[in-house]
């Protein structure tokens, strides 16, 4: 009788080091997706930032009546982008709290950018002063 309750005990120990093991894998698994996806997203927005002040860097300086459009992909969680006439700021919700990046431009900036998420299309329009972002 001793012999078949040990064995239940060693069957029942061995299955709380797998599952302990399961778990700590499971919840490593789970940070660090997290941390990748918040990677991912911020790298859009770098994208997204970097791309727009080069095409108004290019439309500023061709001279006022210089038009062009552009289509640039915001992923979600964007709270916020503040145009200013040096900055681009973007606020974003990351897994870690708010974030929030500034990105410099060489040229006036005036407008606004709406934050939802998907493929924004905004127009970008030299004027003397400044440029003028749109959507």
């Amino acid at each position: 009788m001793q012999k078949k309750a040990q064995v239940g005990i060693e069957y029942m120990i061995v299955m709380g080091f797998v599952t302990f093991a399961i778990i700590s894998i499971l919840a490593l698994a789970i940070l660090y997706s997290d941390r990748i996806k918040d990677r991912i997203k911020l790298n859009q927005i770098e994208s997204f930032a970097v791309q727009l002040l080069n095409s108004a860097e290019s439309v500023f300086f061709a001279g006022e009546p210089s038009k062009t459009t552009v289509r640039l992909y915001l992923p979600e969680g964007v709270n916020n982008i503040t145009v200013t006439t040096e900055y681009l700021i973007i606020e974003t919700t990351i897994s870690s709290g708010l974030n929030r990046q500034s990105f410099k431009s060489k040229v006036p900036l005036a407008g606004a950018v709406s934050s939802g998420q998907g493929i924004k299309k905004l127009s970008l329009q030299a004027r003397d002063t400044d440029l003028l972002i749109s959507e």
